[in-house]
């Protein structure tokens, strides 16, 4: 018999268009599924899927594998302050 993993998909970045594309590409290089939410309302609209329009391009990644999913993103993000 066959046995189906359920798995929750949780949000572990949220960003523009281009950072959560960026967040997205990073997971999936370390193996890790990952998709977009409102990719397309979020650019046009972004006052629409987030407030203040900050952040209105979420990634979302199963709940397996939030652990490695975090690092990568935290690493994303100290990376990112850096070159500010």
């Amino acid at each position: 018999m066959n046995t189906i993993k359920r798995v929750n998909p949780v949000e572990i970045y949220a960003g523009t268009a281009w950072q959560a594309g960026m967040v997205k590409r990073m997971l999936e290089d370390s193996e890790i599924e990952a998709f977009l939410i409102d990719q397309i309302m979020g650019t046009m609209h972004p006052w629409y899927t987030a407030p203040v329009g900050s952040g209105s391009v979420k990634v979302f990644v199963s709940s397996s594998d939030y652990h490695k999913a975090k690092s990568i993103v935290d690493n994303f993000e100290e990376n990112a302050m850096e070159n500010t």
